[in-house]
């Protein structure tokens, strides 16, 4: 069985983010890359199915020199080989272009088993699994808790709102994995040598087949103006004793707050 794994590299979820000087995107100056929290989930549920089914398993990711680091992370955890698609148009993505361009490599390795997080860090639009699904002719199963496969077929358990939902069908299939999956494996020391040694495939659009059909002017989706939110106000203490606070609260609560 051969499984791909969708992987994004995302800012360093405990990072200081601030808007750059163009308004449309984040000041990357200082920001540490990391793998997006939901791929995490993806990329254990391919090495556990690898275990004990064997196989093969590739990591891919799309972007700049971020994504080295998570790659290699990839290779770490236990992942077999890495898939880099790094070119110049392919900046500030949307997930329709991000799809097509996966959706490229991922036929051309004909695989089995696609995996993503269910969401990338960061943009939260959770739709390129189901957009990539779409665009490969292939079954899907989103918010994935548990997940079974044997011979030439999958079933898959998945969250909806006040229930979980079985979904059965056959292989090749794309996953989008929710928390709750697996319990994600931290890489070994061992495992961060062998993979500094590993070759990461790298690609460009030309190599693809893509260039000038994809990325650039050509998305369909295009951040026009990025802001951080206001500031909270400054809470308001109110002083005397309980009776006089109670008194005052209900006040501030018909005059301020108008929610009485």
């Amino acid at each position: 069985m051969k499984i791909a794994v969708c992987v994004k590299a995302v800012p360093d979820t405990e990072a200081n983010i601030k808007v750059a000087g163009d308004a449309s995107s984040i000041d990357l100056n200082g920001i540490k890359f990391v793998t997006s929290p939901f791929d995490e989930f993806a990329i254990e549920e391919a090495i556990t199915l690898k275990e004990k089914q064997g196989g093969e398993t590739t990591v891919i990711s799309l972007g700049g020199a971020e994504c080295t680091d998570v790659l290699r992370d990839s290779l770490a955890r236990g992942i077999d080989t890495a898939i880099h698609v790094n070119d110049p148009d392919l900046v500030n993505l949307d997930p329709l272009t991000a799809a097509k361009v996966l959706a490229k490599v991922i036929k051309e390795g004909n695989f089995d088993l696609v995996l993503c997080g269910q969401q990338g860090v960061g943009g939260d639009n959770s739709q390129l699994p189901s957009i990539l699904a779409e665009l490969l002719d292939m079954p899907q199963a989103t918010l994935v808790v548990k997940l079974e496969i044997a011979d030439g077929k999958f079933k898959a358990e998945r969250e909806i709102e006040g229930a979980h939902e079985i979904i059965e069908g056959s292989l090749p299939v794309v996953i989008s994995a929710q928390k709750g999956l697996n319990e994600p494996r931290y890489p070994s020391i061992k495992g961060v040598m062998a993979a500094r040694k590993k070759t990461i495939d790298v690609k460009n659009l030309d190599a693809l087949g893509m260039k000038g059909t994809v990325g650039q002017d050509t998305r369909r989706a295009v951040i026009k103006k990025m802001m951080m939110p206001p500031e909270r106000a400054q809470g308001k203490m109110i002083e005397g004793d309980a009776d006089t606070q109670a008194k005052t609260l209900i006040s501030l609560l018909k005059t301020e707050a108008r929610v009485l």
